[in-house]
């Protein structure tokens, strides 16, 4: 396992406010942080779009949801639910038709703005002609920082691609550019990460090493963290809590908390407390559904 980087040398161009890893952070007393009560806040989220004919689809109805400061929430639920819209919203790229959107108290935009949210999708948007080591170093880039590379190393280290800091995106495998494309979220130390299906396109195999390697990462790291899944196995391995969200127009139906205990690695998986989580929130979604048929295999959990 990668050392983390140590607390009383925080990165170049950190910020105040900058995470110790987990084993620091758990003995550490929570800031005080006023009237903020989480970390992200959804209140009574509406939207509509607009279709052809003056016809419009209306993918969230009276959504609520709220995210702790450094948990990790899970959203599942069926196709066009309204998932994605959700993550868009957080990250300032979609604004609601009804409700408020808030990220530490205020606007999605003033962390977007200060470089302080991470993002990571299905589809890695990688630079194609640049290296490994220089698609990490795009966040400093843009931010205007000077390039940390100590910061860099250690994350290509963390997330296993030691020894590719060279490689091209067409070089690496999938699983790998997915890897780098987590690794440039991570890259400022963001207050908020936020996954739109990461591993989406990886096969079975590939996407559980992942699943473990983002556990890992996550408890050392201590990120407040917004997945969005299909895949039930993947969100109750990770998450905190799994929100269960209706068909459209999407709104939370259902809360679990995952009680299961950290460090969560793949001998948890094969655990009967793991599966009970695991065929109830399944059968959440088949109920959700209408069909009596299971929609999601232990092993992958594809919807």
């Amino acid at each position: 396992m990668a050392k983390s980087v140590p607390a009383e040398i925080p990165p170049i161009g950190h910020r105040a406010g900058w995470r110790a890893p987990a084993s620091q952070a758990a003995a550490d007393t929570p800031p005080d942080r006023g009237k903020e009560s989480a970390a992200l806040e959804l209140r009574g989220l509406v939207k509509h779009y607009s279709l052809r004919k003056g016809r419009r689809a209306e993918a969230l109805q009276g959504l609520e949801l709220t995210v702790g400061y450094g948990e990790f929430v899970a959203l599942i639920g069926p196709s066009g639910c309204g998932k994605s819209t959700v993550l868009r919203m957080l990250a300032g790229l979609e604004e609601p038709t009804e409700g408020e959107v808030l990220v530490h108290g205020g606007p999605a935009a003033t962390l977007v703005r200060e470089h302080r949210l991470g993002i990571a999708f299905q589809d890695h948007a990688l630079l194609p002609w640049a290296s490994a080591y220089e698609n990490v170093a795009l966040p400093f880039r843009v931010a205007g920082r000077p390039v940390d590379r100590t910061r860099i190393t250690e994350l290509l280290r963390m997330t296993g691609l030691e020894g590719f800091s060279d490689a091209r995106p067409r070089q690496l495998s999938g699983g790998m550019r997915q890897r780098v494309a987590i690794a440039r979220a991570l890259a400022l130390n963001p207050d908020v990460l936020l996954l739109d299906e990461p591993f989406g396109s990886l096969d079975a195999v590939t996407r559980r090493r992942l699943n473990l390697e983002l556990a890992r990462i996550w408890t050392e790291q201590r990120i407040t963290t917004l997945l969005v899944t299909h895949d039930v196995v993947e969100a109750v391995l990770l998450a905190d809590r799994v929100a269960v969200l209706s068909e459209r127009p999407g709104r939370v139906r259902h809360m679990e908390t995952v009680k299961l205990p950290r460090p969560r690695g793949g001998d948890l998986t094969r655990a009967p407390e793991f599966h009970e989580v695991v065929d109830r929130l399944t059968a959440l979604l088949d109920a959700g559904s209408g069909s009596g048929s299971p929609r999601a295999e232990h092993g992958a959990g594809r919807m």
